[in-house]
């Protein structure tokens, strides 16, 4: 079936020709829409990227959430349905439980205070895009052979939107640590709490707290699944529920590299005198499409192109005509577990400060296809929604995020800062930022650079209650409201010419709030200063290399341990040769990498857990860390005498070499005898995978490992891994010189699989190659793939 060119918004009279495909030529086309109060312009670069121009915003945003529909519609309301919890409507009983969990952390709360929160415009501009998406939806019912083939493969139809629907859902958000909280304690239980220890690095240095009356041996292990379930992609089998849940070892990968990198250049040191400001975030990056979608938005007082997820209205990274901003995840704790003891023979009624308090029940119809709607209870106490009920142990457990908080739906804070025009402005939107918890990297045409935190963060009372065990829900340990974004620090200006984010901890000792102590490693974050310090004259393709920079800051620290060692073993001996001179370059053709990452994650790991620890909390570290915080392991490294006892350098090397052997002969099985033949890309090769199966987009070959700024987090529970976090999206913005920018955007614009601009972006981005980022008229004309005006019809709606 031949793709359908991209028309634009509602029931309207199309011509004939609108039905070709979009490699079509370029050509003008007027297109009738009713709703709107003016023209309408859209411009189809040949990236695949919409520049939209109208005379108001409110025709912009409405033209946005239309335009969004057009190249994402299945992912929008796949979005939508499981946010809201309405799977089961259109894909029957199977989806009833992930239905219920996810309508658990619905935001409920005060829908003035939820739209005010996003700025003055917010409540109209979601509208208006909601109302872009609807136009698209009715124009498919007109014209059903342009219905993207997900819906006919399913068997339903797209849904309507309501404004609400853009706020209602949480659950798409960063929280961290919740998952860490059960970990913890099971680490605890095993091995007490120095076990905790192997666990992660806290940052700043911290002593963990034990909740008094919390026992820890308590906490079930299937506690968050539910919560797993709200949180979880949805996955399809031909209408039926494939698995409730993702694979353990790829959530907690992905919830352990989820992160970013962003760095801000002031003019002193680069070669035009210009700021430049990079940005590449990192999420999820297995699925088809990936959940970044670059647009430009132009109307008069307003003027922004760049980044965001598809079902927002707005942009979250990019820039205006005079600031360009960029974020990375700030590892703020917005989540807790409370553990609560039930009233014997009443489970509706749990302990609190010396009573018994009465849970707040709900029952829900959810309506069900094929069959009779299924009645749902959700129950919450005052911290949350109830995740589980141990009858057995007469125990309730619920979880408490900030989502519950007016202006907690993610990244939907950037309408508060698209406007602006210099650091002061930018910094005073950021006041209202709260999730998820982030660093704003800014950049301006003016030569100011700066660095904006801004997330909500829980004022926790009482000395033991640190967030990072669950504790009991019987009033000891509350929430005393949030901090403010004025509590913590910025930076204006840096003396050292440039700032850099990558998710770790850079909060300065004489800051009195603390958002969380769990940060990523520095690796990252050591390398691109190393970088951007060496470089007095930067330039916009200095930091495209860098963003695809693949050396490991992690292999620099462990391979200079094995540099004096010798081995009788033949396999040891020639690991030893291989590793001899490597230099930590993480490349897809590189023999040394293979042999490393496979060290690194399937021996050296678990070896050093049960040299550390005994066996039982070994088994538990090597198991809920599929991404493990190797700071604490080179830590041990290097004072062996301290962590690995008497004889603790002896023991050490043993360790690294018996561990090493072993990896030498995994390589062996799986790429031949001959090591000269192996290569890290015939192992780590990225794979988009469609939900509904074929057709996925891969496997591309990639370099690079969780701790290189090309970022991979891959999961090595199957062969060959499978990167499952890394960036897709990446920009470059040359300051005030706009048209000078570049983006990549992975592995396409579109996704439609009949659309050429599906899969058009993958192979330059496997080669670290990017597309100019248009800014201008003048530049954007010539690479137009489409234009499209849009005319009024009918009433016309409110600006």
């Amino acid at each position: 079936m031949r793709h359908p060119r991209r028309v634009v918004l509602a029931v309207i009279t199309v011509l004939a020709a609108s039905l070709l495909p979009v490699s079509a030529a370029a050509d003008d086309e007027t297109v009738t829409i009713p709703g709107l109060s003016a023209p309408v312009d859209i411009t189809v670069d040949t990236w695949g990227v919409p520049h939209i121009s109208a005379r108001n915003t409110g025709d912009l945003f409405q033209a946005q959430g239309f335009n969004a529909a057009q190249d994402r519609l299945f992912q929008m309301d796949t979005w939508r349905r499981k946010g809201l919890g309405e799977l089961s409507t259109v894909l029957g009983p199977n989806y009833v439980e992930q239905d219920r969990a996810a309508r658990l952390f619905r935001y409920r709360g005060d829908m003035a205070k939820e739209w005010a929160s996003y700025g003055p415009e917010a409540k109209r501009i979601a509208t208006r895009f909601a109302a872009g998406v609807n136009a698209y939806v009715d124009w498919l019912s007109a014209h059903p052979d342009a219905l993207p083939d997900e819906f006919r493969q399913l068997g339903y139809s797209p849904a309507h939107w309501r404004p609400q629907d853009l706020v209602l859902i949480r659950t798409h958000a960063l929280v961290n640590n919740l998952t860490d909280e059960v970990d913890r304690a099971k680490l605890v239980c095993l091995g007490g709490r120095q076990a905790s220890e192997y666990h992660k690095k806290l940052q700043p240095d911290h002593e963990l707290a034990v909740p008094a009356g919390l026992d820890q041996c308590s906490i079930p292990d299937d506690v968050l699944e539910v919560y797993d379930l709200a949180t979880a992609s949805v996955r399809f089998d031909k209408g039926t529920m494939r698995s409730s849940k993702e694979p353990a070892n790829q959530r907690r990968i992905d919830e352990a590299n989820s992160g970013s990198n962003s760095w801000a250049i002031a003019p002193e040191r680069t070669a035009t005198g210009r700021p430049i400001l990079a940005g590449d975030p990192h999420r999820f990056n297995a699925e088809l499409p990936t959940d970044r979608y670059i647009a430009h938005l132009s109307a008069p007082g307003l003027d922004v192109i760049g980044a965001g997820e598809p079902w927002n209205p707005g942009i979250s990274m990019g820039h205006n005509e005079n600031i360009a901003f960029g974020l990375t995840n700030l590892a703020a704790d917005q989540s807790d577990l409370y553990v609560y003891d039930l009233k014997p023979g009443d489970p509706s009624r749990y302990r609190y400060r010396g009573g018994w308090e009465r849970m707040r029940t709900t029952t829900e119809q959810i309506p069900v296809a094929g069959t009779d709607p299924a009645s749902v209870g959700l129950s919450f106490t005052r911290h949350g929604p109830v995740v589980k009920v141990d009858k057995k142990h007469n125990k309730a457990y619920a979880v408490r995020t900030v989502w519950s908080e007016p202006g907690t739906s993610a990244y939907l804070g950037s309408l508060n800062f698209q406007r602006a025009k210099n650091y002061p402005e930018f910094a005073s939107a950021m006041r209202t930022w709260k999730t998820p918890g982030s660093n704003l990297v800014f950049a301006g045409k003016d030569g100011d650079i700066g660095w904006v935190p801004g997330a909500i963060v829980p004022k926790r009372t009482g000395s033991d209650y640190d967030g990072l065990l669950p504790v009991p829900g019987d009033g000891r340990y509350e929430w005393d409201g949030f901090h403010t974004n004025d509590e913590l620090p910025r930076v204006h200006n840096p003396k050292d010419g440039f700032f850099a984010s990558a998710n770790d901890y850079n909060f300065p000792a004489s800051t009195r709030v603390r958002p969380g102590y769990e940060w990523s490693a520095e690796y990252r974050k050591d390398r691109i200063t190393e970088m951007l310090a060496g470089n007095s004259r930067s330039s916009v393709a200095d930091s495209a290399r860098l963003q695809n920079d693949e050396r490991s800051g992690l292999a620099r620290v462990l391979v200079p341990y094995l540099a004096d060692m010798r081995s009788s073993d033949p396999a040891t001996a020639k690991a030893l040769e291989l590793l001899r001179d490597f230099d930590g370059m993480i490349g897809k053709d590189s023999a040394p990498a293979a042999l490393y990452e496979t060290w690194l994650m399937r021996f050296l790991y678990p070896g050093w857990a049960h040299a550390m620890v005994s066996t039982p909390v070994a088994d538990e570290l090597v198991k809920r860390n599929a991404s493990p915080d190797f700071r604490v392991l080179t830590a041990t490294l290097a004072d062996p005498d301290r962590w690995f006892g008497e004889n603790g350098a002896a023991k050490r090397d043993a360790l690294l070499l018996d561990t090493l052997g072993r990896a030498y002969q995994d390589v062996q099985e799986k790429l031949g005898a001959d090591p000269a033949k192996w290569r890290w890309g015939a192992m780590h090769q990225q794979l988009f995978l469609h939900p509904l199966g074929e057709p996925s987009i891969g496997p591309i070959e990639q370099g690079g490992d969780a701790h290189t700024v090309r970022a991979s987090g891959y999961d090595v529970s199957a062969f060959p891994y499978l990167p499952v976090v890394g960036p897709t999206f990446k920009m470059v913005q040359d300051v005030g010189a706009w048209d000078n920018s570049r983006a990549i955007n992975a592995p396409g614009q579109s996704g439609d699989r009949r659309s050429k601009h599906y899969s058009d972006l993958a192979d330059s981005w496997a080669e670290g190659k990017y597309f100019p980022l248009l800014y201008s008229k003048q530049a954007l004309a010539g690479h137009v793939d489409q234009r499209i005006r849009l005319t009024p019809e009918g009433r016309p709606a409110a600006r």
